[in-house]
């Protein structure tokens, strides 16, 4: 059914983490919040547990494996049938692998879901932004010294290191996050990238080489760990502040600007990833 032009916002990995923090926290400011996640019956039970602390019945549910390129496809379509409106973009899903895996799409799994699928599902979301502008776009990124190895994206030449590729996808979101800025100029639709600090994570899932560290941390200093919810205070700034308003092409830690790699300050940098995107995606000629 259509729906009011009410604040509206769509996250993605929100049945858990960060994620399900900033969608708990939208929707108890009384936003129609759209839940991006990959298991049916974790996302549900999320919603139904944001619906019941909040008091707000406006908490939809969408399932989507973001490693897959149709599914991401097919979400757009869904979040175009059942939102007239949208408002705020939050690209927050992220993982990591301990072994190379590749994507239905053929792509090394951790740069299809941390950089292809936002840079997808935000072209194809991109139209109704613009036509509900004033609109926001909060890409959720990391804070890693490195940069993207654009002959062989895929680790098809060099030995796969799970910590590196999580790098060089969540950098693929720097790349994108500026030139889209750039692109997006006097629309009314602002994209920033946010580092929402370290916090407790569950990136990599249940059997990631990166839960037996958090496991270990946990152990040896579990007190000192923030929880998502203060992680989500940060990106929450980039989201909602009105002092963020007509910021754009910024890389944040709240609402601080911090410097990203050497790589992303790169506009021809920007524009080659930006490209590379399009052709991985099939989304060429914008």
């Amino acid at each position: 059914m259509p729906n009011d032009a009410r604040q509206t916002a769509l996250i993605t990995g929100a049945n858990s983490g960060l994620g399900k923090a900033i969608a708990h926290a939208l929707a108890a400011e009384g936003l129609r919040v759209g839940m991006v996640a990959r298991d049916a019956s974790r996302g549900e039970q999320a919603r139904a547990g944001i619906r019941r602390e909040t008091g707000n019945p406006d908490v939809e549910l969408f399932v989507a494996d973001l490693a897959d390129q149709s599914a991401v496809r097919r979400l757009a379509a869904e979040v175009g049938e059942r939102f007239d409106h949208l408002h705020l973009l939050v690209n927050n899903a992220g993982t990591a692998f301990p072994e190379r895996r590749l994507s239905p799409d053929g792509i090394e799994s951790a740069l299809a879901v941390n950089h292809l699928a936002p840079f997808l599902l935000t072209r194809l979301l991109l139209d109704k932004l613009v036509a509900s502008a004033p609109a926001r776009i909060v890409n959720v990124g990391t804070r890693m010294d490195t940069a993207m190895v654009l002959d062989d994206l895929n680790w098809d030449r060099r030995p796969y290191r799970m910590m590196p590729a999580y790098g060089q996808s969540k950098l693929g979101m720097l790349h994108f996050t500026f030139e889209l800025a750039r692109r997006l100029e006097s629309t009314g639709v602002t994209v920033n990238c946010a580092f929402p600090g370290v916090f407790n994570s569950n990136l990599g899932g249940t059997d990631g080489a990166q839960n037996v560290f958090w496991k270990l941390v946990k152990v040896l200093l579990g007190w000192a760990i923030p929880a998502p919810e203060k992680a989500a205070e940060r990106v929450l700034q980039v989201a909602r502040s009105s002092e963020m308003e007509h910021v754009s092409g910024q890389y944040l830690h709240g609402k601080k600007t911090i410097q990203a790699p050497s790589q992303a300050r790169d506009p021809d940098a920007n524009r080659r990833v930006w490209e590379i995107s399009e052709r991985l995606t099939g989304t060429g000629g914008g």
